[in-house]
């Protein structure tokens, strides 16, 4: 028998072409990436906040930071090229792989998940509205693609399964993730919606608003696309850099 497992190893000549051979160690997973987040745009004033001190137009927020608004709204830009409208009295805390919204509404447009304490939302490229309440429900409008939703409690994944919401669809969730209702956006849901602050006085364009626009125009006839804002002109043809 000692035979036996004498001749199976190999003798200590070979070893270092055995580790060459294997390559270097294997480390451990690369952890995620922080989020950051450019402030676009800033409308109604300038109350709107990074870690509570005024936000500027181009200025960057990194995670864990918190991008805050008050009687203002603006437009921010995500790593991924995804963007983001918060709407008046909004709070998001950037994190890593999703954005936490504590409270208030936020249109994303492209491919961005976000969280609440009680869902996390995957998407591969589409529009939807996240609006958290002062209670902690909320409600996820899916406006054009899908939005996968895995329930959370307090943060953490619950072992429930995902509910996928499809285009023209909304969510409701409790703060502890159970799923209220599941029910169908009407024609005046997205009027409501598109003719709401979160579309409305913007000039930065969404990058998926095209996506939009198609699904609209093809899926739910009878909806009032808004129409863009130019940006304002330069003198001399100049173009308008931001």
């Amino acid at each position: 028998m000692r035979h036996r497992l004498s001749s199976a190893l190999p003798s200590l000549s070979f070893l270092p072409i055995l580790i060459l051979l294997a390559g270097p160690a294997v480390g451990p997973l690369p952890v995620e990436a922080s989020e950051s987040a450019v402030v676009q745009e800033i409308l109604d004033g300038n109350e709107m906040f990074i870690d509570g001190k005024t936000a500027k137009v181009k200025q960057k927020a990194v995670a864990p930071q918190k991008v805050s608004t008050q009687n203002s709204r603006g437009q921010i830009r995500f790593d991924s090229g995804a963007a983001g409208r918060l709407n008046r009295f909004a709070l998001l805390k950037l994190g890593q792989g999703c954005f936490l919204i504590e409270k208030g509404q936020i249109l994303v447009s492209g491919k961005q998940s976000g969280c609440t304490r009680s869902a996390r939302l995957s998407v591969r490229g589409t529009n939807y509205l996240l609006d958290v309440s002062e209670s902690g429900e909320s409600e996820i409008s899916v406006l054009e693609g899908s939005v996968e939703v895995e329930p959370l409690a307090d943060g953490e994944p619950t072992g429930k399964p995902a509910t996928t919401v499809e285009a023209g669809n909304k969510l409701r969730l409790s703060a502890s993730g159970v799923v209220l209702a599941l029910l169908g956006l009407s024609v005046s849901d997205y009027n409501g919606i598109l003719g709401g602050p979160l579309f409305q006085g913007f000039r930065v364009p969404l990058p998926a608003y095209g996506s939009l626009e198609s699904y609209i125009r093809s899926r739910v006839p009878g909806v009032n696309l808004p129409v863009p804002i130019s940006p304002p002109s330069l003198p001399f043809g100049l173009p308008r850099f931001f």
